[in-house]
């Protein structure tokens, strides 16, 4: 089912249009005010630019001050009424907007811009905590980005519309005030629909002290490796964006030779790149959490980065264009190209971390955990406009500025992936799996979503397990035969996977027992465990008895078992069907189909042949 039914369930479409309308009332309101303070006020450019510069201050000091205590609130009480309280909350905020779009006064306009950070920042926690709750674990990745769609579509419409209205001659305060009030009130009302989302941690004692509190957070975000880690990837994604975005004003009237209609265009398809990535993160991910799509992203944002430096290094020869004069100009289309498909790998890199982020960290810190990547969110986006500006008084043109940043995120990219391995184990098994097959997962969601789980496969080839990483959606260890475990180059992926190598009672008695030790701890700690009991690669393409291993690990564990059939895998490249020297060809199958099919989790079965009995009744005869 596509990603996109979502949208006619209550259980997400009332959740995705609160927080969309809410997208765009910051940013219209935000515009809105540029424009008047910028146009119709006939302020010095000195008292203009103190205005502008001040306004992302003040919209971005909440952040700081009470994402921890928002966090703790959306963690100690019931969502969806938080979500209406806040929504009237900025209903208030727009109707004293109103008030000072009507009289001019840019002050109590500051104060509003504040409260919309205060808004923002109450919002936050809830808007990511919200989604595992309301959706199923296949759901979450197509769920977080058809968010970060809606959250980009939002903005960028936010903006064009504030400009435009506050913009209409004699009428523009009151079109922005209805607007902005009309918008806000229809939030509030899509918020009223949103379904329970029950208190991850009612018990918890709320701690008012904010830098108290902001300590905690962050070392509640600090608790899970690889979960912080994948929360500086996010961050470092704003840092990247915040420096694009910023220059793209300059960039769009020096280098581009356009007007206002220009850089709305070339918004337009940064916005749209990103919204398009986001969606096509569940169709690459098979609906699931893939952090292999993160060093893609990764790539991307590099490799296009450069690329718009070398599009159009210098000064425009034309000032003045509009966008359709912009476009029949030489290199206008490879600039384009560019900037969406940059917005595409952000795509590619943002959405699979927030997944990845709400999949691993227990549902009574989330919010907590939220909050805690809003602050450090904020850290880096304060950072970015300093980084920015920094190079700017060094004498670096916008597109110079273009090449650091994207030299920049290769080396933090390598930074991050050194940390936690699994991004590049996954990346590579992702794009060894989806290079040499067209995998069809059945039955995958038999594999209970949470506690242990013992795996039971057949085995046909040396690239098993890689399919099977590639389709569960939990991180499984596999217990594998320690000469396979050792083969150059696949050997980093098991080792990053933790995989379990064992050897024959006769081969290395110490090195089994000590697997079936390892086996029988993951199990107890709650994690999947497979194993392929035939004890070898298939050398006939059927499925040979299975081993009593099996038997002893479920004797000293009683845990439930997921039988699992690969299908289409014998005759492939990777298995035993040819000698070696004909494996040492070119692989004469790219692309061919295979399918990778579970059984009903079993509870009470141990014995080795009636496991077999049912992988072999799940492969039937595709082998």
């Amino acid at each position: 089912m596509s990603q996109f039914s979502l949208l006619g369930s209550r259980r997400f479409a009332p959740f995705f249009w609160t927080q969309a309308l809410g997208a765009f009332n910051d940013n219209a309101f935000r515009n809105a005010l540029v424009m008047l303070v910028v146009f119709q006020m006939s302020l010095g450019n000195d008292m203009a630019a103190l205005y502008t510069n001040l306004a992302p201050a003040l919209f971005i000091l909440p952040f700081f001050l009470f994402s921890a205590t928002a966090g703790q609130i959306a963690e100690k009480y019931e969502k969806s009424r938080i979500i209406r309280y806040v929504k009237l909350f900025e209903i208030a905020a727009m109707v004293v907007a109103a008030i000072g779009f009507h009289t001019h006064h840019v002050a109590l306009l500051l104060v509003v811009l504040f409260l919309m950070g205060m808004h923002s920042t109450m919002f936050g926690p809830i808007k990511y905590s919200i989604l595992p709750q309301a959706l199923k674990p296949a759901e979450l990745v197509g769920g977080n980005g058809l968010v970060e769609m809606g959250t980009q579509m939002a903005m960028l419409i936010g903006m064009i519309i504030g400009n435009a209205l506050m913009l209409i001659e004699g009428y523009g305060p009151t079109a922005a005030s209805a607007a902005t009030i009309g918008v806000a009130v229809a939030g509030y009302l899509a918020s009223r629909w949103i379904p329970l989302a029950p208190a991850a941690a009612p018990d918890l004692k709320v701690n008012f002290n904010t830098f108290t509190e902001t300590g905690r957070v962050l070392r509640i975000a600090r608790t899970d490796k690889a979960v912080f880690n994948a929360i500086l990837g996010i961050s470092w994604f704003w840092f990247f964006g915040t420096v694009m975005i910023a220059q793209l004003p300059v960039y769009t009237r020096v280098n581009l030779g356009g007007d206002g209609s220009v850089n709305t265009l070339v918004l337009t398809l940064f916005s749209l790149g990103t919204g398009i990535g986001s969606l096509l993160c569940e169709k690459l991910s098979g609906k699931r959490v893939e952090v292999g799509l993160v060093p893609m992203g990764a790539f991307g944002l590099t490799a296009f980065g450069i690329d718009l430096y070398f599009s159009r290094p210098g000064v425009s020869p034309v000032p003045g264009l509009d966008w359709h004069g912009f476009l029949q100009t030489a290199g206008a289309w490879h600039v384009a190209l560019d900037l969406t498909l940059i917005g595409v790998f952000a795509g590619f890199f943002v959405v699979p971390l927030f997944a990845f982020v709400q999949s691993r960290t227990p549902r009574d810190r989330l919010s907590r955990v939220i909050a805690g990547t809003n602050i450090i969110n904020a850290i880096f986006i304060c950072v970015a406009s300093g980084f920015g500006l920094g190079l700017g008084m060094l004498g670096l043109s916008v597109p110079q500025i273009f090449l650091v940043t994207a030299v920049l995120n290769a080396f933090v990219a390598i930074y991050i992936f050194t940390l936690v391995p699994e991004f590049i184990m996954r990346f590579m098994t992702w794009a060894v799996v989806h290079a040499m097959y067209r995998v069809k997962a059945e039955g995958l969601e038999n594999i209970p979503d949470e506690g242990p789980v013992l795996l039971v496969c057949n085995h046909v080839s040396f690239l098993d397990p890689l399919v099977i990483m590639a389709g569960v959606r939990r991180p499984v260890r596999f217990v594998m035969y320690y000469r396979i475990f050792n083969i150059p180059g696949l050997s980093f992926i098991f080792r990053t996977a933790r995989a379990i190598p064992i050897a024959g009672r006769n081969e290395n008695l110490d090195l089994m027992n000590k697997a079936f030790d390892t086996v029988d701890q993951a199990l107890a700690d709650g994690e999947v465990v497979c194993i392929f009991p035939e004890g070898a690669i298939t050398r006939d393409g059927d499925i040979a008895p299975f081993r009593p291993g099996v038997e002893t690990i479920l004797a000293r564990r009683p845990v439930p078992v997921v039988p699992l059939a690969l299908r289409g895998m014998w005759g492939s490249f990777f298995s035993r069907r040819d000698s070696a020297m004909k494996r040492m060809r070119l692989p004469r199958r790219f692309m061919s189909r295979i399918e990778l099919v579970a059984g009903v989790p079993e509870r009470t079965m141990v014995d080795a042949q009636l496991l077999r009995s049912c992988v072999s009744a799940l492969r039937g005869n595709c082998a």
